[in-house]
């Protein structure tokens, strides 16, 4: 079964839809079809029974994969690499997303598929270098438009070299983590640190850090086991209990300096976090 997802109303998109030859077939990774879309709204897709293997990339906004009887929500930098006999689903958001993608296939797929998913233990993984996948895909694509008379090896040694990129990305992942993505995270955290006491929102963090702003929630909860937003108020109300016990100034003053303003907002995520009210902090303290 195949609904359409190239859908004129639904998506914008560029497709080949390409037929290898029988030598192709018998001995070479081969292409069946390329492209790449732009989601002009949110909609469904679902597909099964495909000999196929699909992977792409998200190149903007996000949306959510049903495969395998689980869901995955993808974002910017996000790759999927599935196979089609099983059923799934593609799903935008209401942030549509652009992706570049590739159904092929081979006489080794199967062996390949059983290592990648074995080494992965899910079809989705993160990528730090876009470029180097809409590269081999755009590569895809062109050789596939053209007239080279060896173009089923041009395009079955480009298959291999995004196979390769695949499972290096994996093998590499935790690698990764530990280098840039921990780095960036970091940085994240230090800044935090720092300009707690001011207004801090996701976009301006994901627009400093140039990171996705869902993709470094998930990460920083990952490393931290907080979310940002609960960190920067935990970070206020140590601030609080700092002045609260060392200084005079009053309540007001005190929410203001640490980012809470409004002393009712502050007294209540005060409570909300430490189980009493300020006064009766102070008053513990300083009996």
């Amino acid at each position: 079964m195949d609904t359409q997802f190239f859908q004129g109303s639904s998506v914008d998109s560029n497709r080949i839809l390409y037929t290898p030859s029988s030598f192709a077939k018998n001995n070479l990774l081969y292409l069946q079809e390329t492209g790449s879309l732009t989601a002009k709204k949110p909609h469904i897709s679902r597909r099964e029974n495909l000999p196929s293997y699909l992977f792409f990339i998200v190149e903007s906004g996000h949306g959510t994969v049903n495969y395998n009887g689980e869901a995955f929500t993808l974002y910017s930098g996000d790759c999927i690499f599935i196979d089609c006999i099983k059923s799934y689903s593609h799903q935008s958001s209401p942030d549509p997303w652009t992706l570049k993608w590739v159904h092929f296939n081979g006489s080794a797929m199967d062996g390949i598929y059983k290592k990648f998913i074995t080494r992965s233990e899910k079809p989705t993984f993160h990528t730090y270098d876009n470029v180097i996948f809409t590269k081999i895909l755009s590569d895809l694509y062109d050789t596939a438009k053209s007239d080279s008379s060896v173009r089923d090896m041009k395009i079955s040694e480009i298959l291999s070299a995004l196979l390769t990129q695949i499972m290096t990305q994996v093998y590499c992942r935790e690698e990764q983590f530990n280098t840039q993505c921990k780095l960036n995270i970091a940085e994240v955290k230090t800044y935090i640190d720092i300009r707690f006491p001011e207004k801090i929102t996701l976009d301006e963090l994901s627009a400093k850090f140039y990171i996705n702003k869902f993709y470094l929630t998930r990460i920083f909860k990952k490393e931290y086991g907080i979310s940002i937003m609960s960190y920067v108020m935990q970070k206020r109300i140590t601030k609080a209990k700092e002045m609260l016990r060392f200084t005079d100034k009053t309540h007001k003053e005190i929410g203001i300096e640490v980012g809470i303003s409004e002393p009712y907002y502050f007294s209540r995520i005060f409570k909300q976090l430490e189980g009493i009210s300020p006064s009766e902090y102070r008053k513990l303290w300083h009996g």
